[in-house]
């Protein structure tokens, strides 16, 4: 999987584990990213549905999620025979190559070059295939294995990551059998219409503040999109990015949380589960009063290591460190909200497989601080059983 701030790597072994319990035979991704929830959704039996607006996220979509190897087995070998050719194909230097390779330093110009070459040929033969978007993902993932980045694209390296200087390899994605859907569009724009159609179980991961994916990872929106954009900085970001109307309200301060309190409110699900992070905008008990409207409120903390990023500390253009690193660690929550015996169950389960997380008594009354910070390896707390 692509390198991606936010993603609940971590939180999957949880993630599963209050999936399985909840009994859920379908499940919406709301926010799916690199796809990695709904994969593990996936594995457990699960009708899935993946949505995200980002161009980049909605090919991982429909890559791991819309595509299922028992069912279309086909797809699998032609996939990979085309891979084999493509893999083969001479550096032709393009777009990335002066784009993201001369003018910025993403990509070693060597690999920049069979970027371009692959890409031309992914959409010249393969564009409105089956195949398309798994090519299209091996692509990402080959490209994402030597960028020169520390994770994000708002900035490159200095010098060449040493995995900067390994040739782009493609590897065929691994497949999750099941059925599933890809969506792209807006979490607000889609919640309550019957694209998105009921669900057993509905994860939510927004944005926790106002970076958005696809300036972040703007050199994977502009291989999707494929059209040699206009672009502005030193990070050559897509000049579409700087047109108010291509923001969400999912990245504003003033917007986000009505924005938050509509999805929640309006999916057709049985049970929700949001995410946050103790440096989101919203607080924990802010998330408990927003969830109540769901039923029964249960919320489960995971102390983790922060993005790499806060590790290397802030720098200047000439390379200066004009920052200080201020904390290491942050915890992510899952807040989750439905019918009491539902939640209790997901919640036992967590407690029974011993992640590490820490169970939060759900009678916090909402409005209250965000709550207590748990310890490194710290044991359960059962909720009160009210």
């Amino acid at each position: 999987m692509i390198k991606y701030l936010g993603s609940k790597r971590r939180l999957v072994p949880a993630l599963s584990v209050l999936a399985a319990a909840s009994g859920a035979r379908r499940a919406l991704d709301l926010f799916t990213g690199t796809t990695r929830v709904a994969q593990a959704f996936k594995r457990l039996g699960m009708e899935v549905v993946a949505v995200d607006r980002a161009r980049a996220a909605h090919v991982l979509a429909r890559c791991y999620v819309a595509t299922d190897p028992v069912a279309t087995p086909e797809v699998v070998d032609e996939a990979r025979s085309a891979l084999d050719a493509l893999d083969a194909l001479t550096g032709h230097p393009g777009y990335v190559t002066e784009t993201f390779c001369v003018r910025s330093r993403f990509f070693h110009p060597d690999n920049g070059a069979r970027i371009d070459a692959i890409r031309d040929a992914i959409e010249r033969d393969y564009a409105g295939t089956p195949l398309w978007p798994v090519l299209l993902t091996s692509l990402l993932e080959a490209a994402d294995r030597v960028d020169s980045t520390t994770g994000v694209q708002m900035a490159y390296l200095k010098q060449w990551a040493p995995r900067a200087l390994r040739p782009l390899e493609l590897r065929l994605p691994v497949l999750v059998g099941g059925p599933g859907r890809a969506i792209r569009g807006d979490a607000v724009d889609l919640v309550g219409g019957a694209e998105l159609g009921p669900v057993d179980l509905a994860y939510v991961d927004p944005p926790y503040n106002q970076h958005r994916y696809e300036a972040n990872y703007h050199v994977w929106e502009t291989l999707v999109a494929w059209d040699a954009p206009a672009h502005f900085g030193v990070a050559c970001k897509r000049e579409d990015l700087r047109d108010p109307a291509n923001r969400s309200a999912f990245n504003s301060k003033r917007t986000m949380p009505d924005a938050l309190a509509r999805v929640v409110a309006g999916l057709e699900a049985d049970v929700v589960v949001v995410s946050c992070s103790d440096e989101a905008w919203l607080d924990v008990a802010t998330l408990v009063e927003l969830c109540s409207v769901r039923g029964h409120v249960a919320v489960v903390g995971f102390d983790s290591a922060r993005y790499v990023g806060a590790q290397i500390g802030i720098h200047g253009p000439t390379g200066r460190r004009v920052g200080q690193v201020t904390r290491l660690r942050n915890v992510e929550y899952l807040v989750i909200g439905g019918d009491r015996r539902t939640v209790r169950r997901m919640v036992d389960a967590v407690e029974a497989a011993d992640l590490g997380g820490r169970v939060v008594p759900a009678s916090r009354a909402p409005g209250r601080p965000a709550c207590p910070t748990p310890t490194v390896g710290a044991g359960l707390t059962r909720p009160p059983r009210d």
